[in-house]
């Protein structure tokens, strides 16, 4: 697979988000779960991304334990600061001792000596970002931790986090019917060179045409609560698929491929990180790698998929006023 530059790193031009492997999307089977990861370091992902979150633990064990022997060829991210606590509500703590402590539990899942790249999961209001930051530096400067990254938060964050220790990646939700860092985000990115790791790539499944009725979805999928999944909008979505179906035949690929492309031309600085628990889709979205959009291609998919375009906010509002990216 190409490479990329992120921070300090050369990695693959696509990762692979893990989290679905743990919870939010169905069912869980972590034998098939292990088979997809060492597959995919066969075909070319060197660039794998978990988190303390993700099924409490269970997935950086997943990852810990699956890619152990080949831990010296790949680069590994997790996350801090986003828990659920015991009955089951999301949780942000960026308080100093509880980032320090969740590493130490994360290394010991992991079975790894460093984390490669430690995000901040979400800002905590309540503590000072400059506070979470400073002691994710100690842990830099304690060999615990190689680099900082940032998830889901403002530009006028990212600027201040920077100013305490340099941040190698911020990560956001980035897709063509998702386009909030391409306002101010990415542009701070570029102006402090820090790169930028998109999750969702895919739209959570939309862009790749399989979700066109709500009733697909389990009851303890994550999307039933999302208002772009909601009866009330998701018709509307699925309308725009018809074309973007047609584009992909045109080029040759899956419509997961044809989203995947056209998330790469938007910089260099970009890596994607898809998620699945599916060796079919894994080695599929490794080979949307190669392929090459023209910039009528990239021109008709902006006309066709964009804010104006999609129907329903990717989140309700109570929980949009819980993520700091939401605010500038």
């Amino acid at each position: 697979m190409q490479k990329r530059r992120l921070g300090p790193f050369t990695v693959s031009a696509l990762g692979l988000g893990c989290m679905g492997m743990s919870q939010s999307y169905g069912t869980f089977d972590d034998a098939g779960s292990a088979r997809v990861l060492l597959r995919a370091v066969d075909v070319g992902y060197t660039f794998f991304d978990t988190a303390a979150l993700y099924g409490f633990g269970h997935n950086e064990s997943l990852l810990g334990r699956t890619l152990k022997a080949r831990r010296h060829e790949l680069v590994l991210a997790s996350k801090c600061g986003l828990f659920k606590d015991a009955q089951g509500r999301r949780t942000v703590d960026g308080r100093p001792e509880t980032l320090k402590r969740t590493c130490e539990e994360g290394l010991q899942r992991l079975q790894t000596e460093v984390i490669d790249l430690y995000y901040l999961h979400r800002k905590d209001p309540n503590v000072p970002i400059e506070d979470s930051v400073g002691a994710l530096a100690e842990l830099v400067r304690a060999g615990k931790v190689k680099t900082i990254g940032l998830c889901e938060v403002s530009a006028d964050t990212l600027r201040k986090a920077h100013r305490v220790h340099p941040i190698t990646a911020l990560q956001s939700e980035y897709s063509l019917w998702t386009r909030n860092p391409e306002a101010q985000v990415l542009p701070a990115c570029r102006e402090l060179g820090i790169g930028f790791v998109a999750y969702c790539p895919l739209g959570r499944g939309f862009l790749t045409g399989t979700v066109r009725d709500a009733a697909q979805l389990g009851p303890e999928d994550l999307r039933r609560s999302m208002p772009r999944f909601q009866d009330g909008n998701l018709p509307a979505n699925v309308r725009l698929l018809e074309e973007f179906a047609a584009i992909a035949r045109a080029r040759g690929c899956t419509m997961a491929q044809l989203a995947l492309a056209w998330l790469l031309t938007r910089g260099d600085d970009i890596v994607p990180i898809p998620g699945t628990k599916q060796m079919k889709y894994m080695e599929e979205n490794a080979a949307a790698a190669e392929i090459v959009l023209s910039a009528e291609d990239c021109r008709r998919l902006d006309q066709l998929i964009n804010p104006d375009t999609v129907a329903g906010a990717r989140y309700d509002a109570e929980f949009s006023r819980t993520l700091d990216s939401e605010h500038g």
